[in-house]
């Protein structure tokens, strides 16, 4: 008998998962019982794969710029991956602007709910608030100090550091193409193996996946807020997730015009990726799945996908960035705030640059979003309006987050050459990494 593809065995670990949430919490003590039995065992496979985030990105971008031979096909190749990059971004945040300006979503909701939201959410307000805070009383090249790290092994001690674990990495692969080949021929060969064993380690984590994402979207469901909360927010959760539908849309187009493939075969090959990111919340705890995907279902070659995707994975959140431009008109339409067209104009702006400092997991789009409010002179307090729905709308933001990366990917491997037939021509694997001779 065949298997069941992994996709599909996760989707149905997910739906299970929404039954057993919804069938606990109308039972005495189920919530508890999820709380206390099931939820660990969702939070010890995101750990996993938080465990090799690190340990693949080092490996990955060292072999890949090490592979690439000459210093000037690096920056060829970054250039064009960070231009692009921003360019999604902007047009991401733009049709978020555009959406919450004509479905005007905030003006659904009523003063006593608004009240009531911001009475149950106030402490998580202020502890965002705090974190923003610091952001905000740092110098204007802050990001530029943070980006070099001064104890590599402290950077990588913390999934936060993404960004100065890929400083550090292309610098040293940059190293190792700037020495005698014959003199480097060791730690490249180090590296090569050591990023196999990472791949393999991808492939039996894996294995534990649909019982994983069961255990994530059971606790998601017992925990969440009254149904009253989100019936009241149905318009502006709607029209993030419509702006993030159109997103995906674009990729699609981008993919079928620059890439000259099919939007099926794209979808296809990522879907695993995309319904990871979707239980994890998490770009950086999927990043392993989307390198995967993208090197053997998509044909991107792995010097471009090692390179590409560990910096989308920090830098590209597109998904996160048209949720703050919707969540910040949404709260300013809920407090009776008009926004001019500086104001708005100066919202894509802001949303970009929070975007590129966003770390990639589950919540990091709220601190970024005070940053956002503040710009706009919108009331930070209006935070509490969009903790309801704010677990799930990260569950569909990181989904356009990592297919956003995956596209990009495939974009510059065409331009540089690097795009061939993907390794794995079955879509209905089992997920397994295919050994190289």
């Amino acid at each position: 008998m065949k298997k069941i593809a992994l996709h599909w065995q996760i989707l149905i670990g997910m739906l299970l998962g929404v039954i057993a949430g919804i069938i606990m919490a109308s039972i005495d003590g189920g919530k508890e019982i999820i709380q206390d039995w099931i939820k660990p065992f969702g939070k010890i496979f995101i750990n996993l794969l938080k465990l090799i985030a690190v340990p693949l990105i080092l490996a990955s971008l060292i072999k890949g710029v090490s592979d690439l031979k000459d210093i000037s096909k690096l920056s060829k190749m970054g250039g064009r991956t960070i231009a692009i990059y921003i360019m999604t971004t902007v047009i991401a945040v733009s049709i978020g602007l555009v959406l919450v300006n004509i479905i005007k979503p905030g003006n659904s909701i009523t003063e006593s709910t608004r009240i009531e939201m911001v009475e149950n959410y106030s402490g998580d307000t202020a502890k965002y608030k705090e974190d923003a805070q610091k952001q905000r009383d740092s110098g204007p090249l802050q990001a530029l100090e943070d980006l070099v790290p001064e104890n590599i092994f402290s950077a990588a001690s913390d999934n936060k550091n993404m960004l100065q674990v890929i400083f550090f990495a292309i610098f040293f692969g940059i190293g190792l193409i700037l020495i005698p080949e014959e003199k480097g021929k060791t730690v490249k060969d180090f590296f090569d193996g050591f990023n196999e064993v990472i791949l393999k380690m991808i492939d039996i984590i894996m294995l534990a996946a649909p019982y994983g994402v069961f255990a994530l979207l059971a606790a998601l469901v017992v925990e969440s807020p009254s149904v009253d909360l989100f019936k009241a927010l149905a318009w502006y959760a709607i029209t993030v997730v419509l702006g993030l539908l159109l997103m995906i849309v674009v990729y699609n187009t981008f993919v079928a015009v620059f890439v000259k493939k099919s939007p099926s075969f794209f979808m296809k090959g990522i879907s695993p990726a995309q319904l990871l990111a979707f239980s994890t919340s998490s770009s950086a705890a999927t990043l392993p799945v989307t390198m995967e995907r993208v090197t053997e279902h998509l044909g991107v070659e792995e010097e471009v996908s090692s390179f590409v995707l560990p910096i989308g994975a920090t830098i590209n959140m597109d998904g996160t960035s048209l949720y703050q431009a919707v969540a910040a008109v949404f709260i300013a339409q809920a407090f009776g705030m008009d926004l001019s067209l500086g104001t708005q104009l100066g919202i894509i702006v802001t949303a970009t640059l929070a975007s590129i400092g966003s770390a990639a997991v589950p919540g990091a789009g709220m601190v970024m979003l005070v940053i956002v409010l503040a710009q706009a002179g919108i009331p930070e307090a209006g935070l509490a309006l969009i903790f309801a729905v704010d677990r799930p709308l990260d569950m569909c933001r990181t989904v356009v987050n990592v297919t956003g990366d995956a596209t990009v990917s495939m974009m510059v491997a065409k331009s540089v050459g690097k795009l061939g037939e993907p390794d794995v021509k079955d879509w209905d694997d089992n997920y397994h990494h295919k050994q190289k001779n």
